[in-house]
């Protein structure tokens, strides 16, 4: 009877062995504020003492294509702690965002005060099955209950100080306070399963460093800033001294990240902080820069050195944790566990990857969304709906827009965006009719920050924004007050597709999300109206947004009793849309109907229009 058994006990045995899950793992997330993606050395940056990250970055995961869930703070945060998108929690800027103002086309979505209590969070989540939580640093997403992570998960919590006076016990901003504070988190838990959300103040503004520290960095790009990753690496490396010294190396998973690109712009004393290269922009833009990071994984003789080239974003580490642990999923999950890379049993299938961002940043970042598909990235400009297509394993640095070149893919991957969009329920800025065009323009056309000339340090870069950060500064309540007193001309109406009245046979609304047009103007005959206000009286320049595939239909656009008159563009595809200036109308303050009627049809249909805008000019 023995020997008959025997056979069966080992397949038993082998297969429970199999379908057990892994112990739980200790988790230690490190999370730097506005830390770019080549600021420490395991990624390339020169110039950065950062021994302690770089061993770290030799012992785990490398990940060369990691990407932030946003371009700011707060979303990234958000979507980290829940598995869930930005734009589906509404947290689609840093909190509480900056001010509507004049020099905005566009009013930006209301946000919320913080973190959605329906929203579970990792904390929540890892409590349930038996871990003791943490956050030491920087949160972000609410100051008071029930947003504050007191009230969402975290059993300990110290936030430290922002901003201290750089010192032996401080660092530059307050990391060597919040570093002992995590080990002694780690100490008190040691016997336990644990989970820190270390969220630090560095490198963020206003920057600050120990002038013996700043001395010896005197080469750097940025004395100051090297100075400031300096003491983060220090810090960094205190908490992973206190795991090794207790035995705790092999039971925790160690995550290194940073929560946006870094800052590229001057935006306050002794910035820009750094340079993102070889990638374009930095905070608060969706170009690779701003939203590029580094991600170190370690979990000791679980996951291998070596590097992960498949791109993932931040958000990815809450479905990955939650499916270690054994702990309740994320719901709805908008991202994917990565254990199978990091365990080293699977590979990570290819997705589109999206982002939201319907707003202003105060390093002159403006509303658009973005999509990644494959090697190909479009980005949505919500201000005119002009759209950018780039390849990026040919141009990394996002210099060669080939959207005019390749229609076909421009019309499916925004519409993929659009269809994204809707599945999340994200909230869309509007027109802003106190809009000042002048303001506007010192703000983001007489300087391109997305575009900022790499020089050999801070301070010459410095030099070349002072005049551009002046403008930007204009949203400053002091300065709003002295623009209310001598306003200049004022207005925008926004007029979409989806909101026009069709008067015809053929012509309508096409509402799936590739089209999401005025479209099928097969009929000449056919035309729509709006019914809106203008603002205030003076010269509107009319913008249409339009598609077509051949062109050269007359079309006039008729407000009162003015018109102008405009031949429709071939734009390689009717979804895809250009925007264009067609002219200048003399309108009266008031209720109006604005009117778009075909004079002459050529080719299969007049055009697809997205989209009509009056903008006051001077």
């Amino acid at each position: 009877m023995k020997r008959i058994l025997s056979p069966f006990v080992l397949l038993f045995c082998a297969v429970a062995a199999q379908a057990a899950p892994l112990e739980k793992p200790n988790i230690v997330v490190l999370l730097a504020d506005d830390l770019g993606i080549n600021d420490i050395g395991a990624y390339g940056r020169i110039g950065h003492r950062t021994p302690n990250l770089d061993r770290l970055a030799t012992e785990g995961k490398r990940f060369t294509c990691a990407y932030a869930p946003a371009a700011v703070c707060s979303p990234t945060r958000a979507a980290l702690l829940t598995g869930q998108h930005p734009a589906r929690l509404q947290i689609t800027s840093f909190l509480p965002g900056r001010a509507d103002w004049p020099g905005h086309r566009l009013l930006q979505p209301a946000l919320p005060t913080g973190l959605q209590t329906d929203a579970a969070t990792l904390a929540e989540k890892l409590k349930k099955v038996g871990y003791a939580t943490a956050c030491v640093g920087k949160w972000h997403l609410g100051g008071r209950a029930p947003q504050d992570p007191g009230s969402r998960g975290f059993d300990k919590v110290f936030a430290g100080k922002p901003n201290t006076q750089p010192s032996e016990t401080e660092g530059g901003k307050g990391e060597f306070a919040q570093a002992a504070k995590a080990a002694e988190f780690i100490q008190e838990n040691a016997a336990n399963p644990f989970f820190l959300y270390m969220a630090f103040d560095n490198p963020h503004v206003p920057l600050g460093a120990q002038p013996e520290r700043i001395a010896a960095n005197a080469t750097a790009f940025n004395p100051v800033y090297a100075a400031m990753i300096e003491t983060l690496d220090v810090a960094v490396g205190k908490v992973l001294e206190k795991i090794d010294a207790l035995g705790l190396r092999e039971k925790t998973i160690v995550v290194f990240c940073s929560d946006n690109g870094g800052l590229h712009v001057l935006e306050l004393p002794q910035t820009p902080a750094t340079h993102n290269t070889p990638f374009r922009a930095g905070k608060g833009f969706l170009y690779e820069g701003g939203i590029r990071e580094p991600l170190l994984v370690r979990w000791p003789g679980k996951i291998a050195p070596g590097l992960v080239h498949e791109p993932v974003v931040l958000a990815d580490l809450a479905p990955t944790f939650v499916e270690m642990t054994g702990a309740e999923a994320c719901n709805p999950g908008d991202y994917r566990s990565i254990a199978p890379v990091l365990l080293g049993n699977g590979t990570l299938e290819e997705r589109p990857l999206f982002w939201h961002m319907p707003n202003y940043t105060n390093q002159g970042g403006r509303p658009s969304g973005a999509i990644r598909e494959g090697d190909w990235k479009l980005i949505e400009h919500y201000e005119d709906g002009r759209m950018e297509l780039f390849n990026l394993k040919a141009d990394p640095s996002e210099l060669s827009d080939v959207a005019a070149s390749d229609a076909p893919k421009v019309a499916a991957m925004r519409g993929k965006l659009e269809a994204w969009r809707r599945s999340v329920k994200a909230s869309m800025p509007k027109g802003n009719p106190a809009f000042q065009p002048k303001l506007w323009s010192a703000c983001y056309e007489a300087f391109d920050a997305s575009r900022v000339e790499l020089r050999p340090t801070a301070v010459e870069m410095a030099r070349a924004m002072e005049t551009w950060r002046e403008a930007m500064n204009g949203t400053h309540p002091k300065r709003l007050s002295n623009a209310a007193e001598s306003p200049g001309p004022a207005g925008l109406v926004q007029l979409n597709a989806r909101d026009a009245q069709v008067i015809g046979e053929k012509l309508r609304y096409e509402e799936p999300p590739q089209k999401d047009t005025l479209g099928f103007w097969v009929n000449p005959a056919d035309y729509v109206e709006w019914d809106c206000t203008v603002p205030q009286a003076g010269r509107y320049a009319v913008e249409v947004l339009q598609g077509c595939v051949k062109g050269g239909s007359l079309v006039d656009v008729r407000v009162g009793e003015q018109s102008v008159r405009f031949t429709v563009e071939d734009t390689g595809h009717f979804q895809r849309f250009v925007p264009r200036r067609i002219g200048v109308l003399e309108l009266p303050a008031g209720r109006t109907v604005v009117s778009v009627k075909p004079v002459e049809k050529k080719g299969g249909a007049v055009m697809d229009l997205r989209r009509l805008t009056l903008v006051r000019v001077e």
